[in-house]
């Protein structure tokens, strides 16, 4: 028995990052401002599978696709031979062959569908442009996305439980140790070796991987973050509104609420909220014909969308009483709305930055521990 170098450093590197972004990938997926940290590890893993694509017909022998043992003969013997101490598979043994190749295209489709999402839902990224007309299919692809991420998990614990039995019953191959130090302990000397053009590619591979990674982090709103939604100046589309509006609250963007709700509104304004908020006709036409132009219907932004959705045909005017404003904030300490900073649940400008710009972006949350 002897060492043989069968996994080469580019190899290896990729398993390294492929491993990391995808753990980053799965650790940012449930906070709503990390979204686009989530969507950068998404594209990091993206480039990196090409990488390994291309590495799969280039590359040095066992990272070769062709030289995964996948027949089913292949399988059947394996797992007839199991026990046998002297395994026959220098690189990928057939199972692992599966789980390698199911895990990329799982991957794959994972990081496609999550790029369709954060387009069509969230109006980011590369695919942006798709907000606009696939809107209303908003959730398919994020209800696809979020299934094969639970495919990927599962194959991840395949192969993570094939590497400990392969540890258990063939520990004398080192078939760990090896992701590490590419070195397996074989029968032969199998040792690969890089030729120059390998070498070229994987290290360009590796700086544009890196290039991009700087540019992703000095850069957080660049084209494949930066959301096709801008911020409304309301005061110079329509003085009137922001100076009725928001003489005693903060201002609520239009696109927040249906036209129902703004016509029910805006037709009891004596009795707004505890308050007499009347106006004259003519002002109250001008306002309200603006609202109704840009009321939720008129909006392809997620908050327009969940609140359109959560109000349906309900006569409610408070954003507060909607089932997907209990729902988003239900985690929210309930004395938090009584800090001085806040005061009413009603005041969303607390927490949303961007709110009287007409947006509602994950990234411009406020973290609760801001507020002492």
């Amino acid at each position: 028995m002897q060492k043989s170098y069968i996994w080469s450093l580019p190899t290896r590197v990729f398993h390294f990052f492929f491993v990391l972004f995808i753990l980053l990938a799965f650790l940012s997926d449930d906070e709503d401002r990390l979204l686009n940290y989530h969507a950068l590890a998404g594209y990091a893993v993206l480039i990196l599978l090409i990488f390994r694509f291309f590495w799969g017909f280039w590359g040095p022998k066992y990272s070769l696709f062709k030289d995964f043992p996948i027949g089913i003969q292949n399988v059947k013997d394996f797992i007839i031979n199991i026990f046998d101490s002297n395994q026959k598979y220098i690189g990928h043994n057939p199972l692992a062959s599966y789980a390698m190749f199911g895990m990329l295209i799982v991957t794959f489709l994972t990081v496609i569908t999550g790029i369709l999402a954060f387009g069509v839902q969230e109006g980011k990224g590369i695919l942006s442009f798709l907000n606009s007309p696939y809107f209303k299919d908003m959730k398919l692809f994020k209800d696809i996305h979020e299934f094969l991420s639970s495919v990927l998990i599962a194959l991840i614990i395949a192969h993570i439980l094939g590497v400990l039995s392969d540890r258990l019953l063939h520990s004398k191959h080192e078939t760990l140790k090896s992701i590490v130090t590419g070195f397996k302990v074989t029968q032969e000397n199998e040792s690969i070796k890089l030729n120059i053009f390998q070498k070229l590619f994987a290290f360009l591979a590796f700086v544009a991987f890196i290039a991009f990674l700087i540019f992703s982090l000095s850069q957080p709103k660049n084209i494949l973050t930066a959301s096709i939604h801008k911020p409304i100046d309301y005061k110079m589309q329509n003085p009137l509104f922001v100076k009725e509006c928001a003489s005693c609250h903060i201002l609520y963007p239009p696109n927040l609420l249906p036209k129902k709700s703004w016509e029910i509104m805006m037709s009891n304004l004596e009795n707004h909220f505890g308050d007499d908020a009347s106006l004259d006709d003519e002002s109250n036409k001008n306002i309200l014909a603006y609202l109704v132009k840009n009321s939720a219907e008129t909006s392809t932004t997620k908050a327009s969308f969940k609140f359109l959705n959560s109000i349906g045909d309900k006569d409610i005017i408070a954003l507060t009483k909607t089932t997907f404003w209990e729902k988003k904030h239900r985690d929210i300490p309930k004395e938090l709305f009584l800090n001085k900073d806040i005061k009413s649940k009603a005041n969303c400008k607390a927490c949303h930055s961007d709110v009287e710009k007409g947006l509602i972006e994950n990234e411009n949350i406020k973290n609760l521990s801001d507020f002492k």
